[in-house]
């Protein structure tokens, strides 16, 4: 019996992302493969959905199916744990692959492009010290001609953690592991000053006391909360610690009181883990939970991934934007032109003077029927907060008016809450398109889009057959 491959993820599954995978699993065990256009269809037994995927297109001797089912993480999980074995994977395997994904590139973002993730694949080395590890770009935009020189330092300390860059096109000659611990410090302090009023990252080697000191902020609103910055601390002091460093590390300049620090989060796991320390404060001691991931079968967002996938394996419809719960924050997809980042707010100026109602209320998912010129916005609840999710539907005015108007003139607008959970097989609130209920039943409203219609009819008839 040939194994199977599994890709467990948090994301919702993308075909392009589901083929570089692929690809990438046939090149590194040699295992020759043709690769169709792929297509990701929900599993149906009795016509319930069993909450597993199976990727079609893929052919290959050492292979017998591929699945993909959704998880989520305890603290700090990756995008992707790929496991190459015949039965559904349980925590105690181990998987083959670690994949973080990301859309953004040093071009839109440099903190968020490379920083922000870090701290991910030093996490997974507490439950899979030994796993490859892989930043995987799906660029939507282009790619940045000259890269910042905070993408070059931080992609070079993943390079030196062994982490692999896969879908960007990187000079070798600028983008190689750091070899000592001194090209780090001295890489560092070439680069270009923080802005006037931040505090800089910048890395100080005391050879009197064997300690190396990291300035960095790690306050934000309060708590330990700067994303970028905790990863960033992160990966330096791994980086440190993999090149043999085995004096004191100290954060500086980080903005903490002791009262903001907290009992539990990734950056004391991971500070415990790689044991930094904070000047001037405790660092309390936590223990690591039993299990890294776990099958989500409770999350809002398995009813709107579920709805996304189904119409675009099984319709000619597509998403024009996604935000499912817990995932990456799509591009909005004009008529023409080039991908577009939604704005933060309907006007800016009005929200920094106190307006919160200016915040830019977005759908979690906006598909487009081509055949009957309708534009779906999407809300994604759970099924007890559906009262919640048919309120929100009427904050859609300003996405509506920004983009979908303007770059869909001509396609008629429909507002529409997808739910998840619960036992109920019926749908009393006209404004609920569609639930997927706990037990996997597929529930339609009359009032539902008749894309929805289409998209379970044909994978019902799929099954049936």
């Amino acid at each position: 019996m040939k194994n199977n491959l599994w890709i467990l993820t948090e994301e919702r599954p993308k075909k392009e992302v589901i083929r570089k995978i692929l690809e990438k699993f046939s090149k590194d065990y040699s295992a020759p493969a043709f690769i169709d256009p792929i297509k990701i269809f929900p599993i149906l037994e009795k016509s319930k959905f069993t909450f597993t995927y199976e990727v079609s297109g893929f052919r290959c001797n050492k292979v017998e199916k591929v699945y993909i089912k959704t998880i989520s993480g305890f603290s700090s999980c990756v995008d992707f744990l790929i496991f190459l074995q015949e039965n559904e994977p349980s925590f105690n395997d181990k998987p083959i692959y670690a994949i973080e994904e990301t859309k953004t590139d040093d071009k839109e973002s440099r903190n968020t492009g490379i920083y922000q993730r870090c701290s991910k694949f030093v996490f997974i080395n507490n439950y899979y010290p030994n796993i490859k590890k892989i930043m995987l770009y799906n660029l939507q935009i282009e790619q940045k001609l000259n890269p910042s020189d905070t993408y070059i330092f931080g992609t070079r300390l993943l390079l030196t953690l062994g982490v692999e860059i896969l879908g960007k096109e990187l000079d070798q000659e600028v983008f190689k592991p750091f070899s000592t611990i001194e090209e780090i410090i001295i890489s560092k302090s070439k680069m270009r000053a923080a802005p006037k009023g931040n505090v800089p990252i910048s890395i100080n080697k005391i050879v009197d006391s064997n300690t190396i000191e990291i300035s960095g902020r790690l306050e934000k609103n309060g708590s330990l909360a700067h994303d970028p910055n905790i990863g960033a601390l992160t990966v330096i002091s791994a980086t440190l610690r993999n090149l043999n460093w085995d004096g004191k590390i100290i954060i500086t300049k980080h903005g903490l009181k002791q009262s903001n620090i907290g009992k539990n989060n990734k950056f004391l796991q991971i500070a415990n883990l790689l044991n930094i320390e904070l000047s001037d404060l405790v660092f309390p001691k936590t223990e690591l939970g039993k299990n890294y991931w776990y099958y989500d079968k409770n999350g809002e967002k398995l009813g709107t991934i579920f709805i996304h996938l189904v119409v675009e394996n099984f319709t000619i419809g597509e998403s024009i934007f996604e935000n499912h719960a817990g995932c990456e924050k799509g591009y909005f997809l004009p008529k023409d032109g080039d991908p577009i980042p939604l704005k933060k707010y309907s006007d800016r100026d009005q929200y920094k003077a106190g307006d919160k109602s200016k915040a830019l209320s977005i759908p979690d998912l906006i598909l487009i029927d081509f055949g009957r010129s309708e534009i779906i916005n999407i809300e994604g609840k759970k099924y007890e907060f559906r009262k919640k999710g048919i309120e929100e539907l009427k904050n859609y005015e300003a996405i509506e008016s920004l983009y979908i108007k303007k770059y869909y003139p001509k396609f008629k607008i429909i507002r529409t809450v997808v739910l998840y959970g619960g036992n109920t097989t019926k749908i009393v609130e006209i404004e609920v398109g569609f639930i997927l209920n706990q037990n996997g039943e597929l529930i339609l409203s009359v009032k539902a889009p008749k894309l929805f219609k289409e998209a379970i009819k044909n994978l019902i008839d799929f099954w049936t057959q």
